[in-house]
């Protein structure tokens, strides 16, 4: 990506977390950088790609942050409060992960890191999609709820993230159940 696509996706991504994701064209991003929307069409090719930049660009943050140090259900806590702080950090921008589809390069990397942790864990390479998919529903689910006001005015935070504590418990119990049923490997 060079200097001027990350310009506008770093433009379309503070459009979005100030005022949410129907702010975002290409008119608005040209004016925040003085441009006219057809200067930015040679850089991003057309809103759709603009916005599929900005699920990249917010992915590629996330797992920059999520570190691969640990075991299994510390990799698994550290992606999953990777998540949380991004859409806490772009709350505007965040539900845009989860409206656009799965198709970006990011997507798929963090798929495979979830995969990863699930496959080093023992969890049967045959039960591996399906529990991908059940934990980033849950990761980013959750995220996505908090930050668009899904939950309404519920428990403070700190209660939020002792329900979401014991929800990723309640995932980590479940996965090493199903270790335990297919036996060593």
């Amino acid at each position: 990506m060079d200097d001027k696509q990350r310009q506008i996706i770093d433009q379309a991504i503070v459009i979005a977390d100030e005022q949410g994701i129907a702010a975002v064209s290409m008119r608005a991003v040209g004016q925040r950088l003085g441009l006219s929307p057809m200067a930015i069409y040679p850089y991003v090719g057309s809103k759709d790609a603009l916005l599929d930049g900005v699920v990249e660009r917010l992915l590629g943050e996330l797992l920059t942050a999520a570190p691969g140090a640990g075991g299994w259900q510390d990799r698994l806590r550290a992606v999953s409060a990777a998540v949380r702080a991004l859409a806490r950090r772009h709350p505007g921008a965040y539900p845009l992960i989860m409206a656009r589809p799965g198709a970006t390069a990011e997507t798929r990397r963090l798929d495979d890191l979830i995969s990863d942790i699930l496959g080093g864990a023992g969890v049967p390479a045959a039960e591996v999609p399906r529990l991908e998919r059940l934990l980033s529903t849950l990761l980013l689910g959750f995220a996505n709820s908090e930050v668009n006001g899904r939950f309404g005015a519920g428990p403070a935070a700190g209660d939020w993230d002792a329900e979401f504590a014991a929800d990723l418990d309640d995932e980590i119990r479940l996965i090493e159940q199903i270790i335990d049923r297919a036996g060593p490997t």
